[in-house]
C-alpha cells in the first residue's frame, strides 16, 4: 500500500513545461516535457518535428533534436542538436534504374559553431562514378560556403528548411538529371575542437553512415 502511496506521490509531484525552440526557428512552443524538478530537465534532448514547428504538414518527415539549457517558469529553452529525416521518406524517393549520392561534411559557422552535415541526391538515371564525385565535391562547395557566410542560427534554419538543398540540387543538375536533393541530416558537434580534429575523428563514423545509408546505385 505504501508502494502504491509513493509512487502515486511521485507522479503527482511532477510537472509539465513547455518546450520552447531557439530563436531562430521563432521561440515558438514545441511540444512538453514531464519533470519532478526544473534542474534535471536541463540536458535534456527532446524530439519534436519541423511540422510542430511550422504546422505545416509536408515537413512532417523532419525530425528536430533540440536540448534544454534553461527553465524559467513552466517554459523549457533550447538549443538545437541536430536533424534527421525519416526512414520512410528517404525510402520513398528510391526509384529503379536511379543512384543515390551521399556526402557528410564537417564545417564551420561564421561564429564558430562545428556541425556535421549529411547530405543526399537522388538522380533520375544510373550515375557514372565521375559524376557522383562531381555532385559530392558540389554538396562539399555549397554546404562549406554557406557554413562561412551565415551565423549558427542561419545555417540551421537554411539547412533544415531546404535552402541549402535547393542551392545544391540547381547546380548538380548540371551534371546529372535528379529527382531530389535533401540535407538529410545534421548534428552539433563539440565547438571547442578545431575542424580538423572533428573531422579525423569521425572519419570511421562518416564511413560507417554512408554504408547505412545504402549502395549509391540502385538496382
Amino acid at each position: 500500500m505504501s508502494k502504491k502511496t509513493s509512487a502515486h506521490d511521485t507522479w503527482r509531484d511532477k510537472q509539465w513545461y513547455s518546450i520552447i525552440a531557439p530563436p531562430y526557428f521563432g521561440n515558438i512552443e514545441a511540444g512538453e516535457t514531464i519533470s519532478d524538478s526544473p534542474e534535471k530537465l536541463i540536458g535534456r534532448v527532446v524530439e519534436t518535428t519541423l511540422y510542430d514547428v511550422t504546422g505545416d504538414f509536408s515537413l512532417i518527415h523532419v525530425k528536430l533534436f533540440f536540448k534544454i539549457i534553461d527553465v524559467k517558469g513552466n517554459n523549457a529553452y533550447t538549443e538545437f542538436k541536430g536533424h534527421d529525416l525519416t526512414r520512410d521518406y528517404l525510402r520513398s524517393l528510391v526509384r529503379r534504374g536511379s543512384s543515390r549520392i551521399d556526402g557528410i561534411f564537417d564545417v564551420q559557422t561564421k561564429d564558430g559553431r562545428i556541425l556535421r552535415v549529411s547530405a543526399v541526391a537522388f538522380t533520375l538515371n544510373r550515375a557514372k562514378t565521375s559524376q557522383e564525385r562531381l555532385v559530392r565535391k558540389i554538396m562539399r562547395d555549397v554546404i562549406s560556403s554557406k557554413a562561412s557566410q551565415l551565423s549558427f542560427g542561419e545555417f540551421v534554419q537554411e539547412a533544415v528548411l531546404g535552402k541549402i538543398a535547393s542551392e545544391i540540387y540547381n547546380q548538380a543538375k548540371k551534371v546529372i538529371p535528379l529527382r531530389k536533393c535533401e540535407i538529410r541530416k545534421s548534428k552539433v558537434l563539440t565547438k571547442s575542437k578545431t575542424v580538423r580534429a572533428v573531422m579525423e575523428e569521425a572519419m570511421e563514423q562518416r564511413r560507417t553512415e554512408i554504408v547505412e545509408g545504402g549502395e549509391s546505385a540502385v538496382s
